[in-house]
């Protein structure tokens, strides 16, 4: 499962989760952190990952365009990088479902 962690997202989830999540990056990492939505958007969807973010702009996104990509949308509001990834490991299985399902573009995590 291929996930790309937006800037509002820690880039310590990807080396924390890479059990879970092996083939995920951060925006950081494929010189993206200062892109706009549109940017991360289209490399998300030539590159078969989902976008991760804490950002409601991906949500509207998703609902205009479809996918791919898909969007996953942590609501979780100020919290700690050990929040995220807590939420992220409890969630496995929503979040391989969500996957799995080729009409699901969106996906809310709170």
């Amino acid at each position: 499962m291929k996930l790309l962690f937006d800037q509002n997202l820690s880039p310590r989830l990807v080396a924390r989760l890479s059990d879970l999540y092996p083939q995920s990056t951060h925006v950081r990492d494929v010189g993206l952190e200062r892109a706009d939505d549109s940017a991360v958007w289209e490399h998300a969807a030539e590159h078969g990952f989902t976008i991760i973010s804490k950002d409601a702009d991906f949500h509207q996104r998703s609902l205009l365009y479809g996918h791919p990509p898909k969007v996953i949308w942590v609501r979780l509001g100020n919290c700690r990088t050990e929040d995220v990834e807590d939420l992220l490991r409890k969630r496995v299985a929503d979040i391989r479902a969500f996957q799995d399902d080729a009409e699901a573009a969106f996906l809310a995590l709170s």
